[in-house]
């Protein structure tokens, strides 16, 4: 049987509207198809997702503006594409079919707002116009009729940044949101997505003339080894050649370098949280802003080895392809933008690749150049941290005993930084993951699960260097 490319249908659709708009901006007819593109995708008269076809094609036209990069005027990664948030029933709490009519009348005591009133059969109803989401009736109702009908996208976002509107769809409260895109890959309609930058991508490498106006580096996460699973890793990185990049380099000889800065910054400091999940460190600033000044100053890996080869080639294009939609939002950076020119997700490097009609599987295998098995590891969740030790060790800090605290999450951060914040933490050292899993649990991955822990751990076990001093050393010959 052959191997699905994504997890979800949702995630398919989103890649044939990326596909198109991919296809129209390598051939530079992209303006003149905008409204042609939608028609393509559902070419009949008869819907294939909506009631009406002329209310699907309005929303897949919604979905070609943003995967032509939206409105350039809004910063925000994570959007929400307004008529097609329809679907999901009124959140909040409900009173169920349970609902028995009792004498005791429990939730109509416990509510303060006097949200609860009931019909001439005794059946509770709650007033939505007094209600506050309390849950207290809920708790105390003895048949358990009261339920809480949060929407997919509100149970995604851990960091409570999915409101409902006036109009009853959702609503993004950009304050707290950290881009992390869980609601993208949970919302069962597609009605939340990520912006995406696939032709700047794509403007990059034709503005390049084939590598000779400027050279063009793909930096791919480590986390590539778990996906495309129908084809092999090598083969991915012939793909790569073949869409135009000069050469396709490791985003994990970047997390061994941040593994030897943050490992002598931890020892000289004491105390450390990591620097490598850009919505970890954006949930920091947001909702712990006294701990921002235990953030580790090092870039991501992204960052630093976009940096080393800006030093070495001042000239060239830098690509970061990975799950992570918050790499978005780290690329608008000050402090990044000098380095790394734009960002895909995995979802849009599969995209590329079917806009050029390149079959990976028919490909011979390329090699990505060499990087330590702890960087490689950084993308699932501990392998920062076993980096971290690893670099105590090689670095031979044997007066420093490290205690980490491994975050798989972003309500685990929470936990932990909740407990430093009141000195009730016993760790030295907090690796951050906002996405369950690490790395591999990102909103742009292709396919999510626990296999992706396996295959990253044994892809990382293939290394050829096999300390984390050795992988630096490379780069510091190349110098």
């Amino acid at each position: 049987m052959k191997t699905r490319k994504f997890d979800t249908k949702v995630q398919h659709l989103k890649y044939k509207v990326l596909r198109e708009v991919a296809r129209h901006a390598w051939d530079g007819t992209l303006l003149e198809n905008l409204v042609e593109i939608p028609k393509k995708i559902v070419p009949g008269k008869e819907p294939t997702m909506r009631c009406c076809v002329y209310k699907e094609r309005a929303i897949l036209g919604e979905r070609v503006k943003l995967a032509i990069g939206g409105d350039k005027h809004n910063p925000n990664v994570i959007q929400v594409i307004d008529i097609a948030c329809d679907e999901c029933p009124a959140a909040g709490y409900e009173v169920t079919d349970s609902c028995r009519g009792c004498l005791a009348h429990r939730c109509e005591d416990v509510c303060k707002r006097g949200a609860i009133s009931f019909d001439h059969n005794h059946v509770a109803h709650i007033d939505k116009t007094k209600c506050v989401e309390c849950g207290q009736c809920a708790k105390v109702c003895p048949f358990a009729a009261i339920a809480n009908r949060k929407r997919p996208c509100q149970n995604a976002c851990k960091v409570k940044a999915i409101q409902i509107n006036e109009d009853n769809a959702a609503k993004i409260d950009y304050e707290k949101c950290i881009s992390c895109g869980a609601c993208v890959y949970q919302c069962p309609f597609g009605a939340i997505t990520d912006k995406s930058f696939i032709v700047d991508a794509i403007n990059i490498l034709k503005g390049s003339k084939q590598n000779t106006e400027y050279k063009v580096y793909a930096i791919v996460a480590p986390s590539i080894s778990s996906q495309f699973a129908y084809a092999k890793l090598g083969q991915v990185i012939t793909g790569l050649k073949e869409l135009g990049f000069y050469t396709t380099i490791e985003a994990a000889l970047g997390a061994d370098m941040v593994a030897v800065e943050e490992t002598k910054e931890l020892v000289e400091k004491g105390f450390l949280t990591s620097s490598c999940c850009p919505a970890f460190v954006n949930y920091i600033h947001k909702n712990f802003p006294d701990l921002v000044e235990f953030i580790s100053h090092n870039p991501s890996p992204m960052t630093a080895l976009a940096a080393y080869i800006k030093s070495q080639d001042p000239s060239a294009r830098v690509i970061f392809i990975g799950p992570c939609t918050a790499k978005k939002m780290e690329l608008q950076r000050e402090t990044v933008k000098p380095y790394v020119d734009t960002v895909l997700t995995f979802e849009e490097l599969q995209a590329l690749f079917d806009s050029r009609g390149i079959d990976i599987t028919m490909l011979d295998e390329g090699v990505l150049d060499n990087a330590s098995y702890y960087g490689r590891i950084f993308a699932r969740s501990g392998g920062l941290t076993d980096a971290v030790a690893e670099g105590v060790k090689e670095f031979e800090f044997n007066d420093f005993a490290l205690k980490p605290a491994v975050c798989d999450g972003i309500e685990e951060c929470r936990l932990a930084l909740l407990k430093k914040s009141k000195n009730m933490l016993d760790a030295n050292f907090i690796e951050g993951m906002a996405c369950v899993g690490g790395c591999i649990g990102g909103a742009g991955c292709l396919t999510h699960g626990e296999k992706n822990k396996a295959e990253v751990d044994k892809y990382g076990k293939e290394a050829m260097e096999k300390t984390i001093k050795d992988a630096v050393s490379i780069l510091n010959m190349k110098k």
